[in-house]
């Protein structure tokens, strides 16, 4: 099937769901407290901009909104236990993430919801690129540099992420792929430790995410190589992009979006995608996602549902490229 094929059959396929729904003309926020759920811990990326966008929208909705985290499984734990709820619940949100709906349910067996189906696509709060960050130690002028390193070390160059089938794993792939070269994965539990390895000299390289690689460029502890999406970032205006050096057309970002229970009402979801606009609009929400390099969010529910199919058939052919699995 053809992308543009795949994009317009699932967009189809959401708003066949929302239409057979006797709730589909209902926009009216239910009553009571509101919920975004986060499946990570407090202070993560994902976590910091459910509670911007969570408090600007208690301010419009004049009611509170808050948010509830339930880590594990790299998101998935959450994303699972959202796929049961039902809109008769109470009106519940969920922080989608790129790892919850485009990569792990392509790679874990033991996931069983379907993130394309088991949800009601609202908004896209935005993207981040990734930062390919090498130890202080080491320097290089670009991106070639990198790719001559592990030609003349094949299999001997490591390259750390935050855990199998996560982001920046399947971004290294994504490299290893275009270069044609070979390196060996380190998964961590997490950004935190595996920066650790990386400053410390244990790793060589990491595709990590701009939110938890920035702090490490600015101060100096990490070399920022290169930016992981087609345009550069506004937090980083002076650091090439990997298509900039000759790899056309890479782009391995994280997201993040919200969606809520599959059998929410579509005029609802649109009444909630219209003030998360609004939202993503504010000078100071611009402001501190700028900081984060979070940007290109906002648009339509079914823009944003077009989207979250497009990734999902990106991804799925990387871990089938690469031949990633629960077990890699």
């Amino acid at each position: 099937m053809q992308r543009r094929q795949f994009i317009a059959s699932t967009a189809t396929a959401l708003a066949a769901g929302w239409a057979g729904s006797s709730l589909a003309a209902t926009s009216e926020l239910p009553k009571g407290t509101i919920k975004i759920y986060v499946g990570w811990a407090p202070g993560g990326g994902t976590d910091v901009f459910a509670r911007i966008v969570g408090q600007k929208l208690s301010e419009i909705w004049g009611r509170p909104v808050v948010v509830e985290n339930k880590p594990g499984a790299t998101g998935a734990l959450c994303a699972d236990f959202f796929a049961k709820s039902k809109f008769q619940d109470g009106l519940n949100l969920l922080m989608a993430h790129v790892n919850t709906h485009a990569i792990s349910p392509q790679i874990f067996k033991s996931i069983t919801y379907d993130p394309l189906k088991d949800y009601a696509p609202i908004a896209l709060i935005g993207v981040t690129p990734h930062i390919l960050v090498s130890g202080s130690k080491q320097k290089f002028a670009s991106i070639n540099d990198v790719v001559e390193l592990c030609r003349k070390n094949p299999g001997k160059v490591s390259f750390g992420s935050s855990g199998t089938g996560s982001v920046q794993h399947l971004a290294a792939e994504m490299f290893n792929m275009a270069a044609g070269v070979k390196t060996i994965h380190v998964p961590y539990k997490g950004s935190g430790p595996m920066q650790t390895d990386l400053i410390g000299g244990q790793i060589d390289f990491s595709f990590d995410t701009m939110t938890a690689a920035a702090p490490q460029v600015k101060s100096g502890k990490v070399q920022g190589i290169v930016q992981t999406r087609v345009s550069r970032a506004k937090g980083f205006p002076a650091m090439p992009t990997m298509d900039e050096q000759g790899f056309k057309g890479f782009d391995a970002s994280s997201w993040y979006g919200v969606v809520g229970p599959r059998d929410m009402p579509k005029a609802l979801a649109e009444h909630i995608n219209a003030d998360i606009n609004k939202v993503l609009a504010m000078p100071d929400v611009i402001s501190r996602f700028d900081g984060y390099g979070v940007e290109g969010g906002g648009g339509s529910v079914d823009k944003f549902a077009s989207f979250m199919a497009a990734e999902y058939r990106k991804w799925g052919e990387v871990v089938r490229a690469a031949n990633i699995t629960d077990e890699s």
